[in-house]
């Protein structure tokens, strides 16, 4: 059961990051910047969004 909950806390905040990433840029672009992520970028920002987002669900 460990390994369920963990998966579904991992698949979650994955999920969530990418929603949140993605949001901000939206905004960003209707402030008027224009962002562009190389693959790499936007790698390293989503995997760092879910390590922030799983860290929340723990409190």
């Amino acid at each position: 059961m460990k390994y369920i909950s963990g998966l579904i806390n991992l698949i979650s905040s994955l999920i969530i990051s990418t929603i949140i990433i993605y949001g901000i840029n939206i905004v960003a672009g209707f402030a008027g910047a224009d962002y562009s992520f190389t693959h790499g970028e936007t790698f390293i920002i989503w995997i760092l969004m879910a390590i922030l987002v799983n860290n929340c669900f723990k409190k």
